[in-house]
């Protein structure tokens, strides 16, 4: 059975096997989720993101989660709303990155922030309806091993977005 979770819940809390960190295209920590995510870690995790070599959006990248409760560190980076050419078919391709390398490295629960709504300023009801959409398009297309995926969110009307779009799709996980 899988089940997709709401929570109101800073994500660097999360117990899940990987959180997704919505990251710069350098991977090397900023402001809010990102910069809270990086300072939980602790220092070892800037020094395996300097290994990486960056990211470009829509791409997805793991590291270890070191002192999170996450075992691992999903990064990618979102797309910028008002300069990406196709920023729709970005954040799709950055869910569906992130559970591919999941799935990869056979984690069965996943932890996403609300990607691209913060300061790349992807318009929230967009934003909700491409990642309920890429999630179960995902889960119905592929055998998967994940059975959790989790929405965490410092905002309750974010929280509430997602909640709305998930309740308007008719295939449910």
């Amino acid at each position: 059975m899988k089940e997709i979770k709401f929570l109101l819940q800073d994500i660097t809390k999360n117990n899940s096997e990987a959180i997704v960190n919505a990251a710069n295209e350098d991977l090397r920590g900023g402001g809010g989720e990102d910069g809270a995510i990086h300072e939980a870690a602790g220092p070892f995790l800037d020094e395996e993101c300097k290994k990486l070599g960056g990211c470009l959006p829509g791409e997805a990248k793991i590291t270890k989660g070191y002192r999170l409760k996450a075992k691992y560190i999903i990064h990618m980076v979102g797309p910028r709303y008002y300069s990406c050419s196709n920023p729709s078919e970005t954040l799709y391709s950055c869910y569906q990155n992130c559970l591919r390398l999941a799935e990869a490295y056979k984690i069965s629960s996943i932890a996403f922030p609300s990607i691209a709504t913060g300061v790349f300023a992807y318009p929230i009801n967009e934003a909700t309806t491409i990642a309920i959409k890429a999630i179960e398009d995902y889960f119905f297309s592929n055998h998967s091993q994940i059975k959790t995926v989790s929405f965490c969110f410092i905002s309750s009307s974010n929280q509430k977005a997602y909640q709305e779009a998930f309740n308007t799709f008719e295939k449910h996980i």
